[in-house]
């Protein structure tokens, strides 16, 4: 973790009023409040209107979830952010990604294994995190496996995570229980 403590406390449950009980996400995370959720609480209408575009990333859009996941690892990864590589690291085990497969996010799209779209994902992560554009080589690969919307929704979820592990990082959010944060040597 890049902070040790967290800078902004999560809010404890005797302090949520009936909007934030409300508005606070249930059954993620095996039913309890993340850290992440009870951290934005702090912000209850940040929170509200932010989850609306986050649901839609993670459990609307276009992309297959093995699809998604790799892009919010690499993105994660990039962006330095364990607890979002903890919190999707157990999300892509759910949508069928391997411990191998995990791991070798890190090793990034030229990593042996990949699929030719996995690492054309993993690929478009790397440039909107480098140059906040994917390449025309990258983008006309792509558009032979994606449509329109598709391209929008890995844009849209490379910047969402990439949004969210700047505000993991700042806001000092720690990893919940039972969740590990990058793999050690």
């Amino acid at each position: 973790m890049r902070l040790t403590k967290p800078r902004v406390e999560p809010l404890p449950e005797a302090e949520w009023t009936p909007e934030i009980r409300e508005t606070l996400p249930r059954g993620v995370g095996g039913g309890r409040i993340l850290a992440i959720f009870t951290t934005l609480a702090r912000h209850p209408k940040l929170l509200k209107r932010w989850l609306v575009f986050g649901n839609h990333v993670l459990f609307k859009s276009t992309l297959g979830p093995r699809e998604r996941e790799l892009a919010i690892l690499r993105i994660g990864y990039l962006c330095r952010s364990e607890y979002e590589w903890g919190q999707h690291a157990v999300i892509g085990r759910g949508v069928g990604l391997t411990d191998d497969e995990i791991h070798r996010v890190i090793a990034g799209p030229d990593a042996p294994g990949w699929t030719e779209l996995e690492a054309l994902v993993l690929r478009a992560t790397d440039e909107l995190h480098r140059d906040s554009m994917i390449t025309d080589a990258t983008w006309n690969a792509l558009s032979k496996h994606y449509g329109v919307e598709q391209l929008m929704d890995l844009i849209f979820a490379v910047g969402q995570y990439t949004l969210v592990s700047m505000a993991l990082n700042s806001l000092g959010v720690q990893l919940d229980e039972g969740i590990e944060g990058f793999p050690r040597p």
